[in-house]
């Protein structure tokens, strides 16, 4: 197993303990109806903010948002394959050649 899967692993232990001993304490301290809710909710807040977190190291510290995935974020090139000319038509404006490639 190498090492990204060890601490792939070992971060997920780590949140299934911290939901679970959350979950355990307001089992505890509340009574049944509310505490289902609660853990419900919990839960889903829980997994809300490691989607956060996963997010913003996946993205190199952009803050894309809770459900951003950073997918069409940016506007895309394209060029020209024949004159070179920038443009988002299907087909290009100078020379009217359909073969475009996509560029940054």
């Amino acid at each position: 197993m190498g090492i990204n899967n060890r601490q792939f692993l070992m971060n997920q232990l780590i949140w299934i303990g911290i939901s679970l001993g959350i979950s355990i304490a307001i089992s505890i301290i509340l009574p049944f109806p509310v505490s289902l809710v609660v853990i419900i909710a919990v839960f889903v807040l829980l997994s809300m903010y490691m989607r956060k977190i996963m997010t913003k190291r996946m993205s190199g510290g952009k803050g894309l948002g809770i459900f951003g995935s950073g997918i069409g974020t940016s506007k895309l090139k394209y060029y020209c394959m024949n004159c070179g000319a920038q443009h988002s038509q299907s087909a290009c404006p100078k020379c009217g050649s359909k073969m475009k490639r996509v560029g940054s």
